[in-house]
């Protein structure tokens, strides 16, 4: 399946794929959803299709498919499933290609091997090509993440600055400087997604720990007391476990992700403090 955000891009992805008027199509919140059979070939995904910002999600992920309703807007089929055709060769030989694309804005970049590989958004920030207005965010982020998953200093530094020249408009020494040097709190994922728009929680490994929620999530302490909690403080709960990963964020947070009145989440926060569900 391809995702397009950006509806700027469909002239010139039409241009690489003339299939996608014709095949199963979806109408997503910001622009489509373009799907193809695989026929049992294996490709894997990539959010930097032909050097785009586009996303090409394959074998192993999942997509939020119709009828599905999120945030208020219902997923629909424009073009059946029925009409669902075969995947391109130029997908397949795109696909194959080794790392990097190259183009006349962006200079090739291979992604290295570093350790984290289960967590996705640092490969989602190496395999994106960052404009200006991001790159200063996307490259402090990316050296704290590789320090938290075991990289060295030393090679966190070097696989920044490698990432900084292969861009059309590379940061200077002096605010490379300041991107490359410890946060003073850690990134958490709720954290990570408000700083890059850009990063897509749902295609990562690593939520909930290897898919499970461990003994320190905040449902699984307090698992006892769910029952006893009423259905809106029950929903709330949830979602501080799963969206929010066990951390507190603010009403105003809370509110937007649940699409609930701010008076109703404030009150439902106010009773699970009380309750003892968080400190």
């Amino acid at each position: 399946m391809i995702d397009v955000d950006d509806l700027n891009l469909l002239p010139e992805l039409k241009e690489y794929l003339p299939e996608i008027e014709e095949t199963t199509r979806v109408r997503t919140k910001r622009g489509y959803h373009y799907y193809f059979s695989l026929n049992g070939e294996q490709v894997k995904s990539t959010n930097s299709l032909f050097g785009k910002r586009l996303e090409l999600i394959s074998n192993g992920k999942y997509v939020v498919a119709p009828p599905s309703i999120i945030k208020a807007h219902r997923y629909v089929y424009e073009i059946p499933l029925s009409e669902i055709l075969p995947i391109p060769k130029i997908l397949i030989k795109e696909n194959n290609l080794a790392f990097p694309i190259k183009d006349k804005y962006h200079n090739a970049f291979k992604i290295p091997k570093y350790h984290g590989q289960k967590v996705d958004c640092i490969r989602q920030i190496l395999s994106r090509y960052l404009e200006v207005g991001e790159r200063n965010n996307s490259l402090f982020i990316l050296y704290n993440l590789l320090l938290r998953n075991k990289n060295t200093e030393e090679y966190a530094k070097k696989l920044v600055i490698k990432k900084n020249r292969s861009l059309s408009k590379p940061l200077n020494e002096i605010e490379l400087k300041k991107v490359c040097r410890k946060a003073s709190y850690n990134y958490g994922c709720v954290g990570i997604r408000d700083g890059l728009a850009y990063i897509k929680c749902e295609v990562c490994e690593y939520r909930f720990k290897d898919g499970e929620l461990k003994d320190s999530n905040i449902l699984i302490k307090n698992i006892r007391m769910l029952p006893m909690l009423s259905n809106t403080q029950r929903g709330i709960a949830c979602l501080l476990g799963t969206i929010f990963e066990g951390k507190i964020p603010s009403v105003y947070r809370i509110t937007k992700e649940a699409n609930m009145d701010w008076r109703i989440v404030n009150n439902a926060m106010k009773s699970l403090k009380e309750k003892g569900f968080f400190d």
